[in-house]
């Protein structure tokens, strides 16, 4: 039992200790009021995208604007045209008046008649504005419509950005006296002619209205921060931008411009629409990407308050609601959880470096997800957080990808810099990656060397040999990565690879012939750099072969090494050993899987010491399909030499030297190789193709020895009129100068 759930946590590690880390981060952030101008913005822009609502038209607009005070010839309302408008008004027989117009002091001529339409009209409700502010005074309301009750408060809430999303049902004066707010006034004349009334739910700042209920906005609500609560406040569920409602001017009312009935059983305010006024504010449709922000009427946005309370009431429509803060803080870590298990459970498809459309592709689509998934929460009521969610999921993916990063890294330089993506991802899968053991799995082998770098290493210092042996393995490992092949050991000048080890693939075969012709491709910027130093060029041989092997954990508990053990592995050392300069041979095992795409120069039946039957080796010359890799021919072209070169040789058995030795002459010299006519009728010395060898070159007599060692490899078409063809090697620099000069010469 516990090891199963040992083993899960450890599977599962990354996102454990993700998720909470991150989410805790962003909460903090949101605490902190960081994210809070973020979310504003989306709360705007979920606002503004929502589909057109209907238009309300229990609610109309009378604006007054500069053209009406022009027509007049006046800089301000006087007390006889307002009266003469609210007269005309209260003909049309509304449910409500609302007169969003401050009206503390008499403003002559007509204050007495506008006094007898403030007392002769129950539905008339006045404003005046009750919270001081920075730059903002107190109003006091029309005495008349105060002392009859009907005043509201028309006070207007407003965010750090300016923009006001809040507004009020009722607030307290700095005497204690709770007034109701304009909106609300308003409303309930509305709906107390469809029998509806407040009611308050005991125990509770909640209360009914219809199909309504109410709740007082608290100070970290939806994206809010410590904001300042007081009163009792709604976020405003504004049905529009600017010209939302049905405004006509004031104009139009007094030259009876509308229809008698224009007004009826709707509720009218009156305020004022002209830019010039100073009683334009923004809200959240004033936000633009694009050119400058447009303002609404400071009496369209209580219009869009009343019509809030109206609808919900009589209609339902959904007034926009927060979850509790702890549920906001699950909300966030949930997010953080999705993006960590994501990311955690695809790191490793097509490696960690890769673009992988199933690791971000579900990235997306979760992310999709939470800005859909939210959206649609608006547009039914619920203001959920979308930024600090959306922060704590990339923030986790992040993570993730980091870590995954950082310990590829870590584990590729433990293993000798050269491990690939798939073998870290074994080591990291599960806590028994590193343990010892291994499976038994088909791959594919590829085994390189560099000819005859022994003999040249021993004549240059250590250094140099290391500096050689750096440069030509760290290209041939980018070579390698490229292909997805698993580097599992460096031995020497010597390379051995894996495809299907740790991570199995269908193209296996393919990817390690690819591999083999790229790094034969790549000893030409290898050899540039030879020369630049002034040193021999490199040459290389690889074989490549497919079998069942054992892979795994091999060693002790203090020294591990990931490898792999079997005679198919000792069969793609045997192919590699037949290669020449710059070939590639593969096993027929091999040529099966990759028949249809590979290029194939020739094919040779050879023995392999430990294997009983005789084998086919096939040398690939280029790759098709998707790969499209071709090694270039090279053309050996043979000269005579008019004075045959003296030399003996022996026969080398694995990295013995027979004692024997053999006399013959060099007859014919090409760039790379050589004919060697024998002379002698040892049977023993008689060599046959593929045999490799050591020379040195005598002098006339045959009596002296006047040459370091010079090694090659005897062709296949060893039979020359009592001789045989052989490929250099490897050739003292003296030598390989002496033969050259030889060489250009004679052509």
């Amino acid at each position: 039992m516990w090891e199963p759930l040992k083993h899960f946590f450890w599977q599962n590690r990354g996102v454990w200790i993700t998720t909470p880390t991150v989410g805790g981060l962003v909460i903090l952030l949101r605490l902190g009021g960081l994210l809070q101008g973020w979310e504003w913005d989306l709360f705007d822009f979920y606002m503004k995208s929502r589909p057109q609502e209907a238009r309300d038209d229990r609610i109309v607009i009378v604006g007054i604007n500069e053209n009406d005070l022009s027509r007049r010839n006046e800089s301000i309302i006087n007390d006889q045209v307002l009266a003469e408008l609210l007269k005309k008004l209260k003909a049309q027989k509304p449910r409500a008046i609302g007169l969003d117009i401050y009206r503390d002091l008499p403003v002559p001529p007509g204050y007495q008649g506008l006094v007898e339409v403030f007392e002769s009209t129950p539905n008339l409700v006045g404003i005046e504005k009750v919270a001081g502010e920075v730059g903002w005074e107190t109003v006091a309301p029309p005495p008349t419509l105060k002392e009859k009750g009907q005043v509201g408060a028309n006070d207007l809430i407003f965010d750090g950005d300016n923009r006001v999303r809040r507004g009020l049902i009722s607030l307290d004066t700095k005497d204690g006296e709770t007034i109701y707010s304009f909106s609300l006034y308003l409303a309930l004349h509305y709906l107390d002619k469809e029998g509806i009334a407040p009611e308050m739910i005991t125990g509770t700042e909640q209360w009914k209205l219809g199909q309504a209920l109410f709740s007082p906005l608290r100070a970290n609500d939806g994206g809010y921060v410590r904001t300042d609560d007081g009163g009792y406040q709604l976020l405003i569920n504004y049905r529009g931008g600017p010209k939302t409602f049905e405004t006509v001017s004031m104009t139009d009312i007094l030259e009876d411009k509308v229809s008698p009935q224009w007004g009826s059983d709707r509720i009218i305010i009156i305020g004022k629409v002209g830019e010039s006024f100073k009683d334009l504010f923004f809200t959240p449709y004033s936000s633009q990407l694009v050119g400058s922000s447009e303002p609404v009427a400071g009496v369209e946005i209580h219009a869009n308050l009343v019509s809030q309370i109206i609808s919900s009431s009589l209609e339902g429509r959904p007034l926009l609601k927060t979850w509790p803060e702890a549920l906001e803080w699950l909300w966030i870590a949930f997010w953080a959880g999705i993006g960590a298990t994501l990311t955690w459970t695809f790191r490793y498809v097509d490696g960690v470096k890769h673009l992988s459309l199933k690791r971000w592709g579900s990235i997306l689509v979760a992310g999709v997800i939470l800005i859909g998934g939210t959206y649609f929460a608006f547009m039914e009521g619920w203001w959920l957080p979308v930024v600090p969610p959306l922060i704590a999921f990339l923030g986790s993916t992040m993570a993730i990808t980091a870590y995954v990063a950082r310990m590829a890294a870590k584990i590729r330089k433990t293993f000798g810099r050269y491990l690939t993506d798939q073998v870290v991802a074994n080591l990291l899968e599960n806590p028994t990656g590193l343990s010892l053991g291994g499976q038994r799995k088909k791959i594919t082998i590829l085994t390189s060397d560099l000819r005859g770098f022994t003999a040249t290493s021993e004549r240059l210092p250590p250094e140099e040999v290391v500096r050689i042996l750096n440069f030509y393995l760290g290209r041939m490992a980018d070579v390698i990565t490229k292909y997805g092949g698993t580097i599992d050991e460096f031995m020497g000048d010597g390379i051995l690879v894996l495809f299907g080890a740790p991570t199995s693939k269908k193209d296996d075969p393919q990817r390690a012939i690819a591999c083999a012709v790229a790094m034969q491709l790549e000893m030409d910027s290898v050899n540039k750099q030879m020369k630049e130093w002034d040193l021999p060029a490199l040459e290389m041989g690889i074989g490549v072969n497919t079998g069942e092997v054992v892979v795994g954990n091999i060693g002790s508990e203090k020294r591990t090494k990931y490898g792999v053990v079997g005679s198919q592995v000792n069969l793609t050392y045997r192919v590699e050993s037949y290669t020449l300069w710059g070939q590639i041979l593969i096993s027929e095992s091999s040529l099966e899987e990759v028949a249809e795409i590979v290029l194939i120069e020739s094919e040779k039946k050879v023995q392999p010491k430990g294997v009983k039957e005789p084998i086919s080796i096939y040398e690939v010359s280029g790759i098709r399909d998707q790969y499209n890799l071709f090694l270039p021919k090279k053309q050996e072209v043979y000269v005579n030499i008019p004075d045959p070169l003296l030399l003996q040789y022996s026969i080398l058995d694995g990295k013995d030297v027979s004692n024997s030795l053999y006399y013959g002459q060099l007859v014919k010299l090409s760039e790379n190789g050589a004919i060697i006519n024998y002379a002698h009728d040892d049977s023993q010395g008689l060599i046959t193709g593929m045999t490799n060898i050591k020379c040195n070159l005598l002098n006339s007599q045959q009596s002296q020895v006047i040459s370091d060692d010079i090694y090659a490899k005897v062709l296949d078409d060893s039979d020359h009129n009592g001789g045989f063809y052989i490929r250099f090697t490897a050739k003292p620099p003296d030598v390989s100068k002496q033969l050259e000069e030889l060489y250009q010469k004679l052509l």
